[in-house]
């Protein structure tokens, strides 16, 4: 687990939803609550959100022990502050719950941050959100939310993997309380991490699979992290709480950097939003 600066604790390995739909969506989640997982993470982008508030009540787990995150989509964002707070609405409704744990901005939508920050701090206020947060920022747009805003944001979602190490963005976050949760831990589209010679060889070393010695690294960073919700590697992901990298090993990893991010259009300073 991993405390917020709002003193809620999140648990530090999820299952993220995202490309998942329909009845996979709905399995999945729920296979991943009975395997163990506590954390779930979508977004209004993905829409599946009714399925996987769905996947959640087929499970049986108690509301009260899983934590839900859901983020708001930027388009949304662009109609103004009342389509916030419809869209939240409406993702309370799909999700089946009557609270979010995590809110987050899902991208820092230019002119458009302050308004719906303002909402989603009305949503805490009403009990309708328990935690909110952004996604995607880079230090200047915390600082820029951080100029006006009433309640902190208790969590950062950016890209982190061995090939996008994050590490001067991450300590920034840090030094103003905030955790970082890292999505995309093995990287996407025709970026192989998982498949890199080091990876392999410390995979071996161990005893574990390369995704595991990747999860390990950013486990034992400090971070949170939200590998896709597939049910034939829940027992994989969950394990990696579990071991060690030493140092050696870790320093090595964050050797791999290249600042290399999945795809073009996922820089925050130049998303089409």
């Amino acid at each position: 687990m991993i405390r917020l600066n709002n003193n809620i604790e999140i648990p530090q390995m999820g299952a993220g939803t995202w490309t998942l739909k329909g009845e996979t969506a709905q399995r999945n989640v729920r296979l991943a609550l009975e395997a163990g997982f506590r954390h779930i993470d979508t977004a209004q982008m993905y829409e599946n959100e009714a399925e996987v508030g769905q996947g959640i009540a087929d499970s049986k787990v108690p509301r009260s022990e899983v934590f839900l995150t859901t983020k708001i989509v930027p388009n949304t964002m662009r109609q103004g502050a009342e389509a916030v707070r419809q869209s939240i609405d409406e993702s309370l409704k799909k999700l089946k719950t009557d609270y979010i744990d995590l809110l987050l901005i899902h991208w820092p939508v230019k002119d458009r941050v302050r308004e719906t920050w303002q909402v989603m701090e009305e949503c805490v206020q009403r009990g309708k959100v328990r935690s909110i947060g952004v996604s995607n920022f880079n230090p200047h747009h915390l600082d820029d939310l951080l100029s006006y805003a009433e309640i902190r944001p208790v969590i950062n979602q950016i890209e982190v993997h061995p090939f996008m190490s994050q590490e001067e963005n991450i300590a920034y976050n840090h030094r103003l309380g905030i955790q970082v949760e890292g999505w995309g831990p093995f990287g996407q589209g025709d970026i192989d991490v998982v498949g890199h010679p080091l990876l392999q060889s410390l995979a071996a070393k161990y005893g574990k699979t390369s995704s595991q010695i990747v999860l390990r690294w950013i486990v034992q960073r400090g971070l949170i992290t939200i590998p896709r919700c597939k049910p034939n590697h829940f027992a994989e992901n969950l394990e990696v709480m579990h071991f060690a990298l030493s140092d050696e090993d870790m320093a090595a990893v964050s050797s791999l950097n290249r600042n290399m991010r999945s795809s073009e259009v996922n820089d925050p300073e130049s998303f089409p939003w």
